[in-house]
């Protein structure tokens, strides 16, 4: 289905998993301990997990799809077929987060935050890693 995957792209979604994955646990014990404080008014409960669970896979499933497509439009010979099929991953990526969002937000058996929130883990990480490196 994706064909050779590069090790690049290997070696990035892998930290993006990381990234991602310590931004849940870390929301995760945010949520916990304000429901401790706050229990009428943030949740801790499977809502929470669920969320996380699926914006976390979103996330990286986002991610993984944009070096694949990274990957393939470096491999085409022809300028206007890689910019094309860059447009197209975007699109299609960019509409895969707001049917997540959606989701999360509508479906009862998510807590929305908990599943918008990881969406931004991946570039947080990245962003963090490029700082923390350069000290």
């Amino acid at each position: 289905m994706f064909g050779e995957i590069q090790p690049a792209v290997k070696k990035e979604t892998k930290k993006v998993i990381i990234y991602t994955l310590t931004g849940i646990v870390l929301m995760w014990i945010v949520f916990a301990v304000l429901h401790g404080t706050m229990p009428e008014k943030v949740p801790f409960d499977y809502t929470v997990i669920l969320g996380g669970l699926g914006g976390g896979a979103v996330a990286v499933l986002n991610f993984f799809l944009m070096g694949l497509t990274v990957q393939k439009a470096a491999a085409c010979e022809d300028e206007g077929s890689a910019r094309m099929r860059l447009k197209a991953s975007y699109s299609q990526r960019m509409l895969l987060q707001l049917g997540w969002g959606l989701a999360a937000i509508i479906a009862p058996c998510f807590q929305f935050a908990a599943g918008l929130l990881p969406l931004l883990f991946p570039s947080m990480g990245i962003k963090l890693n490029a700082i923390f490196k350069k000290k």
